[in-house]
């Protein structure tokens, strides 16, 4: 059973439970909803770091190939590439979680929760159109066509920077969700 699998699972079974316990104790609906929003935004950066890995795999590959073609100028570019992936999957995964709890010093408010799970979820279009610019890479040298691999690389620079710095204005969402 995949890890997604799993996770689904364990949400829908402690959603049985907690329709149980919705009945039983006043208040707890409010509760079970900000845990379900905070379990959402994991759910979304997970979704984010494993295609970041599955791309950073392929352009692992694309870098053996490089090498052993011995296309000796493309070498410091996807060293540096590969790094870059490495640095923004990390952050993403290890990001805060959107939704503070109930005894967190910060607190974001409720109704503007989505807006930041939104925010979230936007970044799987980006992530999205990088890995397919990696496949496209992937699919050229694994071709032999080389002529192009330096512009590759440099595009792949520019893609993950591009994200990179939509990335850091999470922050400024989460900044502009916190309770005063």
């Amino acid at each position: 059973m995949s890890e997604k699998s799993k996770a689904f699972k364990k949400v829908e079974e402690e959603k049985r439970l907690s329709e149980r316990i919705m009945t039983a104790i006043p208040g707890f609906r409010g509760y079970k909803e900000k845990e379900l929003r905070r379990e959402t935004d994991r759910l979304i950066r997970d979704h984010l770091y494993s295609n970041l890995l599955e791309a950073k795999g392929a352009l692992k590959e694309v870098y053996q190939m490089l090498v052993d073609n011995r296309i000796i100028e493309t070498w410091t570019g996807m060293d540096r590439l590969i790094a870059k992936f490495d640095r923004v999957s990390e952050r993403i995964h290890h990001a805060v979680y959107g939704y503070s709890g109930f005894f967190d010093a910060v607190k974001i408010r409720e109704d503007r929760l989505d807006r930041l799970i939104k925010f979230d979820s936007d970044l799987i279009g980006s992530i999205s159109e990088t890995a397919s610019k990696v496949q496209k890479f992937k699919s050229e040298v694994a071709g032999r066509k080389f002529v192009e691999a330096k512009t590759r690389i440099e595009e792949l620079v520019k893609a993950i920077d591009e994200l990179e710095e939509t990335f850091n204005k999470r922050k400024s969402a989460i900044l502009g969700v916190m309770e005063e």
